[in-house]
Formats: structure tokens, C-alpha cells, sequence
């Protein structure tokens, strides 16, 4: 038990060391200490080794397709953490490699585990309209991802150490898209890509910055579904990701 606590440990370590680094990141706030618990013997954590590889890899990632390809094949049959023993489909991502707009979601729900696809339930439906709408873009011309690949029991958020195991992972997609713009939904992965303890609702509607790439925050569609009324607030911000996205010039949306 001690050494598989050890190993755990290492993990954090160098999970933290990856969100720390300079090259991967642009002005964000200090993360704080990373928690890990102690593991229950289901959970089946990464070879230390192995992820050191993983970390090393996540600096030299390569970009578009291939870059793409690169992550997921280096993800595997992943059994990094509990969500492993629960899911029916590992939900990696869906869109262009060369997207001028990455959107990150929280986890897959229950469609999403079982077509492997991220949003394409209620809330991606949702989505997928906000998309057509405001911006002019259908889902095929972005790129779409989620915080943790695995869906959480019962819709729940995902732990600390569950997005630990991901958050490489999810950092090389980004760094392998090399998007102009980032839309974050909803405050678990606002959180877990800023490294921020801010919540959505301060957060929206102002821009960030994750390794120099500008970065949206807006309401996650779920949340738009059980509160409606904040919808016209979710356009204002998407009105403003357009307007920054024509001041870049060479315009792709609509």
C-alpha cells in the first residue's frame, strides 16, 4: 500500500510540474498543493516511469492530425484511475485537428459513454445550436473535449486525482490543435485548465489566457437547461469570443 501511495505521489508531482511549466502555460494563477487520497484497491495508478514519458511527450507534442493521434494512441485502454472500471467507451475528443476554436467540456454523461462522442446528448444539442446560432460554425469545424475521457458515476464531477490523471492528456490535445481561441464550459474545467479557484459566475464573460492562447469561460449547456434565463449572458460571451476572433483577422466563423 505504501508504495502504490508513493506512486500516486510521484504522479501528482509531476501532473503539477506539467501545469507549472512555463511553455505550457501563459499568465494563469499558482495551483494550489494537489490532494491525493488514499487510493481504495481498485483504483489502478500509472507506472511512474511510464508517465514521466508521458510528461516528456506532452513537451514536444506534435501539432494537426497526427499530433492528435499521437495522445490517443499514448492513452490507450486507460486504467489510470477509477472511472476506468465504470465506463463502456473512452470519450477522447471529436471535430478538426485543425480547428481555429477548441471547446472544453467537464466529462461525458451518459450518451457521451456510450457513442463515444462528447455532446451529443441534451446538452450537446444545446451546444450545437449555440455553435449554428452565434457563431456561424457547425460542430465539424471545431474541436471538442472534456476535462476527464471517462464518464463519472452518476453525472458527478469529477474528483481531484480523476482529473489529474487526465489533465496531460488533455493539455496535449490542446497543444496539438493549436486553436486561435478556447471556450471553456461550465466551472470544473474552467477550474481544472486555469488552475483558478473561481467559480463560472465570476469568470465568464472575461478573458483568460492558457499558454498564450486566449480563453473564453461561459455557462455549461447543462446549466443553461436548468436555468434557462441565463442564456442571453452565454451569448454575450460567445458574441464576444466572435468579435476577438475577427480582430485576429482571416475569419473562419459563419
Amino acid at each position: 500500500m505504501n508504495d502504490l501511495r508513493n506512486e500516486l505521489l510521484e504522479l501528482a508531482a509531476d501532473v503539477r510540474a506539467v501545469a507549472e511549466a512555463a511553455t505550457f502555460r501563459g499568465a494563469v494563477h499558482e495551483l494550489d498543493p494537489v490532494a491525493v487520497p488514499v487510493p481504495t484497491p481498485k483504483v489502478a495508478p500509472a507506472v511512474p516511469s511510464a508517465w514521466a514519458e508521458v510528461v516528456q511527450e506532452a513537451r514536444r507534442v506534435a501539432t494537426g492530425a497526427d499530433g492528435l493521434a499521437a495522445v490517443r494512441a499514448d492513452l490507450g485502454d486507460c486504467q489510470r484511475c477509477g472511472l476506468c472500471e465504470g465506463r463502456k467507451n473512452i470519450v477522447f475528443g471529436v471535430g478538426t485537428a485543425e480547428a481555429d476554436l477548441v471547446i472544453v467540456g467537464e466529462g461525458p454523461g451518459h450518451d457521451e459513454d456510450l457513442t463515444g462522442e462528447p455532446f451529443v446528448g441534451a446538452a450537446g444539442q444545446m451546444l450545437d445550436k449555440m455553435l449554428e446560432k452565434v457563431l456561424g460554425l457547425q460542430r465539424s469545424q471545431v474541436y471538442i473535449l472534456n476535462v476527464v475521457k471517462c464518464r463519472p458515476p452518476g453525472n458527478r464531477n469529477p474528483t481531484p486525482d480523476e482529473m489529474a490523471a487526465c489533465m496531460p492528456f488533455m493539455e496535449r490535445q490542446l497543444l496539438a490543435s493549436r486553436p486561435k481561441l478556447v471556450l471553456v464550459l461550465g466551472s470544473v474545467a474552467l477550474k481544472a485548465l486555469l488552475g483558478t479557484t473561481a467559480g463560472i459566475m465570476k469568470s465568464r464573460g472575461m478573458w483568460h489566457e492558457w499558454s498564450g492562447i486566449p480563453v473564453m469561460p461561459t455557462f455549461h449547456p447543462a446549466y443553461l437547461l436548468r436555468n434557462p434565463d441565463d442564456k442571453r449572458k452565454t451569448m454575450d460571451d460567445l458574441l464576444q469570443l466572435r468579435a476577438r476572433y475577427d480582430q485576429m483577422g482571416g475569419r473562419r466563423f459563419g
